[in-house]
């Protein structure tokens, strides 16, 4: 399989809007986008719940942990409860074709999960968070919202993106077989969903952290490789 992914998530390219035009262009009919208004509105409610002039914690549990593609001012090691990253999400682009779909992480409800914060100073708050918030809520799959996160330090208030179980792609609890089944063989313009888990066990690893279900997976689909 190969693995080179023919568009990177970048900061210019969420800057200028060609990661999100190439991929309106490239998507299967039919696949609805929201729109560059609708994503803003989102953003602007978010920071209207949050302290003025405090900066901004971001919260990142999958892609975001090894190219948050944002400028930050502090990275560092966090877990939540009560949020559990799962492979969730339909994927006909991007890492999957609608003849080869695949799956993507989201948070679900339920249990616990480790991941990275980024500090985004308050003077540059917005123009980076907009970039996460173009780059998660384009198709509507996930929705912004406000949890605590746990840290060395104590507890941070954070913004993240959780799953929109309203969604159209959203796949519920399927047994981790299947979810081995499909990121074992779906790739797409972005490469692989083995390579998307594979990295995700990574940036935990980096992080001093550990998902014994992600793990699990990582060793049903090497049975299928």
């Amino acid at each position: 399989m190969n693995d080179q992914p023919a568009h990177l998530v970048t900061r210019d390219g969420l800057r200028d809007g060609s990661l999100l035009a190439a991929a309106r262009l490239g998507a299967p009919p039919g696949t609805v986008f929201q729109s560059d208004e609708a994503i803003q509105a989102d953003l602007d409610a978010a920071l209207a719940a949050h302290a003025p002039g405090a900066d901004v914690w971001l919260f990142g549990y999958g892609s975001l942990m090894w190219n948050p593609a944002l400028e930050f001012a502090e990275h560092r090691s966090a877990s939540v409860r009560g949020w559990h990253r799962r492979f969730c999400l339909w994927l006909h682009m991007g890492r999957g074709t609608p003849e080869n779909p695949g799956l993507m992480l989201a948070l679900e409800r339920g249990g616990s999960c480790h991941g990275a914060l980024f500090r985004i100073p308050a003077a540059r708050a917005r123009d980076e968070l907009l970039l996460a918030w173009r780059r998660e809520l384009f198709t509507g799959a996930y929705r912004s919202r406000w949890i605590t996160a746990e840290t060395d330090a104590g507890p941070i208030r954070a913004a993240t993106f959780v799953v929109n179980r309203d969604h159209h792609r959203y796949a519920g609890r399927l047994p981790d077989h299947l979810i081995a089944q499909r990121l074992a063989t779906a790739a797409g313009t972005l490469g692989s969903c083995a390579s998307y888990l594979d990295q995700t066990i990574g940036s935990l690893h980096r992080l001093g952290r550990r998902d014994r279900s992600m793990e699990r997976l990582q060793a049903l689909l090497q049975a299928h490789t």
